[in-house]
């Protein structure tokens, strides 16, 4: 029985020496396979030596291109400029402009005071006078002109002044009187 034995016992040997040898052989080939992958691992992160040149006429219109961008940063910073410059002289004259016109709004009250001090003195002056005298004078005034004082006038004057008058200058007077404020706004 012996002579059994030893051959299933050689087997076994047999089988882990193959084993041994098996794994040996891996163990070489994925040695040699990670030492390539990490050499291509570096060599991907790298350019390439033998990158050819592009041709010169992408070259060229890409120099172009760039010539021309910077002309028209060079416009668009030029204008910017200008349009800075014009800012400023528009906002120093429209200070200006500020300052002549209260100037002149201030002149216009002084005139318009005066104006209507003048009126108002004049109209007291046709107030005191004499009805009929005030109507002789007035007959002679234009129609819009004499509307202007009779309106100002206290009314029981003004219609003492009226009823002197020649009745077609009466008559017109008292439509220009009426008819002023015809055409102002109702609302």
């Amino acid at each position: 029985m012996k002579p059994a034995q030893s051959k299933s016992g050689g087997r076994g040997i047999l089988m882990i020496l193959a084993l041994l040898l098996g794994s040996s052989g891996a163990l070489r080939v994925g040695a040699g396979v990670g030492a390539a992958m990490a050499e291509g691992a570096t060599a991907a992160g790298t350019a390439p030596l033998d990158c050819p040149l592009p041709p010169a006429a992408v070259a060229a219109a890409l120099v172009g291109r760039e010539a021309e961008v910077k002309q028209r940063e060079t416009e668009m910073a030029d204008r910017m400029a200008a349009l800075a410059l014009a800012d400023e002289a528009i906002n120093k004259r429209m200070g200006e402009l500020q300052v002549a016109e209260a100037s002149l709004k201030k002149t216009l009250s002084i005139a318009d005071g005066a104006a209507e001090k003048d009126l108002a003195r004049l109209t007291a002056v046709y107030e005191a006078m004499k009805p009929a005298d005030a109507a002789a004078l007035f007959q002679t005034m234009a129609p819009d002109f004499a509307a202007g004082f009779l309106s100002r006038m206290r009314p029981e004057i003004a219609a003492a002044v009226l009823a002197g008058m020649k009745p077609d200058m009466a008559y017109s007077v008292s439509v220009l009187i009426a008819g002023r404020n015809a055409t102002a706004p109702k609302n």
